[in-house]
Order: structure tokens, then sequence, then C-alpha cells
């Protein structure tokens, strides 16, 4: 397949996405008002930070002449999807180091089912393995046992320097729009990004999505990486992962689905339900002033069934 030379045009990307004002008692009760920023609409296989974080990355593969994608990700990994959707968009093969040996004789899930029906092609590691990924070498060992060595390599969540100048745009995008900006939290770069882009005065809060308090230091990283030092003003909200990644406990479920009956808008659980549950109960906890403005960033949306006839098999 010949490959697309520009790769904006085939992408259809759509940003500024838009801000949605929701009514919501939780909030208004505090004096805070809500605003939705609408990242899922950004661009309609790529939604969210994943287009934001990808596109530098694709146009960097893209102009360096690759043949293929490689990264990293979990069983419920929202950029493993989106890797997927955007080589099968500029006919870039793609291959998914996942985390988890052990899941490679099982069915796949309804993730890991949509990244091969995109023709990603799934290699399965021990866990052992995947933790020292950030080792040069044994990255080097892994991406070459998936049959990727010579692929552009994206690290896990997309989160590289490209990938903060990116997620910069979206802070730009929300200059002035409210007091403080709220973002979950994987890998951190979206956040990293987000608070570079906006305006003095405001603040990016970060919802990590995983338990283990690492993402600060992670963050403070990748800012050195990408502007050479600290930028902008966030904090994270720790406590708010429900148990884990991928955990969506009775209780945030029914908060997500009353939320989706609420405002008729759907609601991705990995992610952007702990976010918005995180905002609810800070606001209950008088943590943003009366008379406030607080923006949530809708990062995903949930997941199309994927098919289940013709996978590629998973190595």
């Amino acid at each position: 397949m010949e490959r697309p030379v520009n790769p904006d045009e085939l992408l259809r990307s759509r940003p500024p996405s838009p801000v949605q004002e929701v009514r919501d008692e939780r909030f208004a009760r505090h004096g805070v008002r809500l605003l939705l920023k609408r990242d899922d609409l950004v661009h309609p296989e790529l939604p969210g930070n994943k287009w934001r974080k990808l596109a530098p990355n694709l146009r960097a593969a893209v102009a360096g002449g690759y043949r293929g994608l490689v990264t990293f990700g979990g069983a419920y990994s929202n950029h493993l999807r989106a890797t997927a959707a955007a080589g099968r968009l500029l006919g870039l093969a793609t291959t998914g180091i996942v985390r988890g040996d052990e899941l490679a004789g099982r069915p796949l899930n309804e993730s890991l089912a949509r990244c091969a029906a995109d023709g990603m092609r799934l290699h399965f590691v021990t866990r052992s393995a995947y933790r020292r990924k950030g080792e040069p070498e044994v990255a080097r060992q892994l991406i070459a046992a998936a049959g990727a060595a010579g692929a552009y390599p994206v690290p896990e969540g997309g989160s590289n320097a490209l990938a903060l100048e990116g997620c910069a745009g979206l802070g730009r995008e929300l200059q002035g729009v409210s007091e403080v900006v709220a973002v979950a939290c994987g890998t951190g770069g979206t956040l990293a990004g987000l608070a570079a882009g906006l305006a003095p005065g405001q603040r990016a809060l970060g919802v990590p999505v995983l338990a283990g308090g690492f993402l600060a230091a992670e963050i403070r990283s990748l800012q050195q990486r990408a502007f050479g030092g600290p930028v902008g003003n966030w904090s994270l909200a720790e406590g708010f992962d429900h148990g884990g990644y991928a955990r969506v406990p009775a209780a945030l479920e029914a908060f997500a689905a009353d939320f989706e009956d609420r405002h008729g808008l759907p609601v991705e659980r990995i992610y952007v339900a702990k976010l918005l549950w995180a905002l609810a109960e800070l606001a209950a906890a008088g943590a943003f002033p009366v008379g406030s403005a607080v923006t949530a960033v809708v990062t995903g949306r949930p997941a199309d069934p994927a098919p289940t006839a013709g996978l590629p098999p998973a190595s």
C-alpha cells in the first residue's frame, strides 16, 4: 500500500474541540461551574489526547520514511487502540507489545480485539520484562522479539517530547476558559503538556488512574526533556484510582451511568469516569473556590465493539 505523504489530511484532524457547560447540582450547590472540553470529538477514530500525542509522532514517522510503528501498553490500553487505528489510516504496519504473557492464550478482550481488527500485531511479554522496558537495551530486545526492529518506536501512552508539544496545544485552546483544567492521567504526558499551554493564573489538575504515587517525578522528567525544565502550574489529586487501572467497581459504574443519564453524554470508564468522580468529590470538599469554573478534559469515549472474525493471531 502506498503511504500517504500528508498525515494531517488523511487523519482529518479537527481541533479545536468544543467546550460545553453542563449544569450538575453536585457542582452547582458548591458554587462551581463544570465545563467539558470535548476532546472525544477532536477526531472520529483517534479521540482526545491520543490524537494530540500521536499526531506529532506520526508526522515524524512518515517524514523519516518508517514503514511501521511499535508501541507498548496494557490489555485495556486506549493508546494501543489509537495507534492501531492510526496505522490503518496511514497504511503503516503496527505492533503492540502487551503487558502480561499469560494473556497470549486467552480470547482477546474488546480493546485488544479492536487493535487486532485494525491490523495490529500483538506480542505479549512477561510483566517482569515489561517493567524494564524503560531500559534501552531491554526495549531493543523486546522490539526485536516482537518482529518490529526498524519500526518507529512510540513509548507507552504516547508520552514523549513530541507528544508534549501536541498536548500544549490543548492548553492553548483553553487559555482563559476556567481557573482549573483537569485531566485523567495514565503516563502523565497529557498533563505535562497541558500545563505548558495554559495561561498564567490557570492551574492544571491531574487525576491519576493508577495507584503508586510515581507520576509527579515522571511529569517533571517529561517536562525537562520537552521544555528544558518545569513549565506551568500543575498538581495531582491522588486517591481516585478506584483500585487500579481498568478497575471499575460498582460505585464508579453507577456514577458514570448516572452522569450519562443526567447529561446525555457517553462516559468512558477507565479514565473519564474517574476524573468526573474526583472532581465531584473535590467540589464537595471545597477544593474549588465559590464562583470558579473547572474544565474537565474528556479524553476519550467508550470503545466500539470490535469484529471477531478474521483477526490476526497474537504472538
